[in-house]
């Protein structure tokens, strides 16, 4: 039977790339985003949450800018932490479970082993410290939930770091980036399988509540940004996509505004055990990501 999913979020590379997914699948999907219904509207997303009578609620909705957030904390907070609560007030109001996206910058990354759920959170900067606020309103709301921390998401849509390393590549000789700073790539599709697995578990669930809590999902493996640029490169030259030389940087010589974890690794084996739900390992992933990037550069050059 077909689902109804709200999801909130419009333009970015997850809300596409569930609504794209759910209507693949056959299902009725609604997109609220700043040109049609803001996550911080309260009463127009309740009203439109309960019109739409969902069977789930789904928040990819998100102020993303890490280094912008630190001098524009009220808006980051305004989206990650108000927003996220308002969309769990609707659907706990609706009466339907939410799979609410937060982040692996909730943590400090000084711990030396990937991160479980019940470690302890210790944001660096705006943008964790908000997301983090997030995950708290959610989970105050009571409602059915399940909260899915991510990291350093890639997709053919939107701006992100694998689009920007190919883009780079186009007019560079070399790039210069981060060799310190552990973690691991998720793909958008790759999630939105994971996020579309919960909520047929949900659906199919006596009492969905049970599963209500905080999961880590990514990608399997582990990287530095260093290596992931250089494993972009290596398999776009093999495609006959653009590429260049990579050269190891230290944090320490590329300051940025914000604070990044060192470590970002997560460990997901908590959601292999409820959900039975694991992501592809990382490479596997990007190479079918960019067999979609380098077959869009093709065509558009006809």
């Amino acid at each position: 039977m077909a689902q109804r999913v709200f999801i909130a979020g419009e333009h970015g590379q997850m809300a596409q790339a569930l609504a794209r997914a759910y209507k693949l699948r056959g299902d009725y999907v609604v997109l609220a985003g700043r040109s049609t219904i803001s996550v911080t509207d309260e009463r127009r997303l309740l009203s439109a949450v309960i019109a739409f009578k969902p069977d789930l609620v789904v928040n990819a909705a998100a102020y993303t800018a890490v280094d912008k957030a630190e001098d524009d904390k009220e808006a980051a907070f305004a989206v990650n932490r108000d927003g996220a609560g308002f969309v769990a007030a609707a659907a706990q109001a609706a009466g339907v479970p939410l799979i609410h996206l937060s982040t692996d910058y909730v943590f400090d990354g000084e711990k030396q082993t990937p991160y479980v759920e019940t470690d302890p959170t210790n944001p660096l900067g705006v943008y964790g410290e908000s997301k983090l606020a997030g995950e708290t309103a959610v989970v105050s709301c009571v409602g059915t939930h399940v909260i899915l921390r991510t990291s350093w998401l890639c997709s053919p849509i939107g701006q992100n770091f694998l689009k920007t390393m190919l883009r780079l590549a186009r007019d560079r000789d070399e790039v210069a980036v981060i060799d310190d700073q552990w973690g691991v790539p998720t793909f958008a599709a790759d999630l939105t399988a994971a996020i579309m697995s919960i909520g047929d578990k949900f659906a199919s669930a006596d009492d969905p509540s049970r599963f209500s809590g905080i999961y880590h999902a990514s990608s399997a493996g582990e990287t530095t940004w260093c290596r992931f640029a250089r494993a972009i490169m290596a398999q776009s030259a093999a495609k006959g996509g653009p590429a260049c030389r990579v050269r190891t940087l230290a944090s320490s010589e590329y300051p940025t505004r914000a604070r990044r974890p060192t470590n970002s690794r997560l460990d997901c084996s908590k959601l292999k055990r409820v959900f039975d739900v694991s992501l592809p390992e990382w490479h596997s992933a990007l190479d079918v990501c960019l067999d979609m990037l380098i077959g869009q550069t093709a065509r558009m050059s006809v």
